[in-house]
């Protein structure tokens, strides 16, 4: 990673390392399909949303079987590596925007995106994942 803020705030322990363990799973499972490290990181009452042109992935998704059905669906058209390009954290958030590429539908792909976890404690109550250019190749 290129940068990093190490914040904390008046009587809260450093909370860096959270996103960096969020972001590493959530590439493992991206890249890699494996699931389980993400997972034993999210609270019963995790959701995500993500930016995919369809009809039922428009809404906030729910649980740990539905992050599963996302990495799936997007292993079966997308291949692709991360790199992690900075990271910031509050005490109830945090970002990573990174580069992705490889190839959509075997055609070459590169975009830059964000994703933001929300918090609680320790663990992931939620993601928000946002691209830097539209996803139209997906069909």
């Amino acid at each position: 990673m290129e940068k990093k803020y190490s914040g904390t705030n008046v009587g809260e322990e450093l909370v860096q390392g959270r996103t960096t363990r969020a972001f590493q799973a959530f590439q493992r499972a991206i890249e890699e399909g494996e699931t389980d490290d993400f997972l034993a990181l999210i609270t019963g009452e995790f959701s995500f949303r993500v930016p995919l042109p369809f009809e039922e992935w428009k809404e906030e998704q729910h649980g740990g079987e539905r992050f599963k059905d996302l990495v799936r669906f997007e292993r079966e058209v997308l291949e692709v590596r991360l790199a992690p390009l900075f990271e910031i954290e509050d005490g109830k958030r945090g970002m990573v925007a990174f580069r992705a590429e490889g190839s959509l539908n075997e055609s070459p792909y590169q975009n830059e995106l964000a994703i933001v976890f929300e918090y609680e404690g320790h663990r992931i109550s939620a993601f928000r994942e946002y691209v830097g250019m539209p996803l139209k190749r997906y069909e």
